[in-house]
């Protein structure tokens, strides 16, 4: 039996793995000796670590979405002014090519896991959450600094712009729309919901 440091070392390369085939190969036509020939293994050793797949999925999925999270609230956190947040949080929100396209293609890969899967699911929603608060967090500053009025809730507008977010992303990844015009069109909302005074 793995000692309890090589067990976490070898999850944490296993996810590393998964999340790079992922890449490569796309959730629908991933399989398990592409995980295990990614991260120099065999299958059945990745099966001793992770019985079931959409347990490492999963994993793989919580690894993503903190990652992406802890960049976008960085992102915000550099930034002086609350208009200058709320600017920060959304270009932090665009697949922009690099490691933020890839964060967000493995996240959006993974989808169908979410729907099939209660762990997955708990995992979205706790990356939902997280987004909307830090939405909320520089929607609420805005309005604060008495400069803007919201015209919806902020909480309701945190959601708003994820659920914007999140289609835009699709589009972007996809090649339908480039990021610097979902940033423009998100941008554009914002300039209408935040309206200034």
């Amino acid at each position: 039996m793995a000692r309890p440091k090589e067990q976490t070392r070898r999850r944490e390369q296993l996810i590393a793995a998964a999340s790079s085939a992922m890449l490569a190969h796309g959730s629908s036509g991933l399989r398990l000796a592409d995980i295990a020939k990614e991260a120099g293994l065999t299958s059945a050793s990745v099966l001793y670590y992770y019985p079931d797949v959409r347990e490492l999925y999963t994993a793989v999925f919580a690894q993503g979405s903190d990652e992406y999270c802890t960049h976008r609230e960085a992102r915000v956190e550099e930034a002086g002014s609350p208009e200058d947040k709320l600017a920060a949080c959304i270009a932090s929100g665009v697949p922009w090519p690099g490691h933020a396209e890839e964060t967000s293609r493995v996240l959006y890969e993974l989808t169908p896991i979410v729907l099939r899967n209660a762990a997955a699911a708990a995992e979205n929603a706790t990356l939902i959450a997280r987004q909307a608060a830090l939405y909320e967090r520089v929607l609420r500053e805005c309005e604060e600094s008495g400069r803007f009025r919201l015209l919806l809730p902020a909480d309701v507008l945190a959601r708003s712009f994820i659920a914007l977010e999140d289609g835009y992303g699709v589009d972007v990844l996809t090649g339908q729309l480039s990021p610097e015009t979902e940033q423009e069109w998100l941008m554009d909302y914002a300039r209408i919901m935040v309206a200034a005074v």
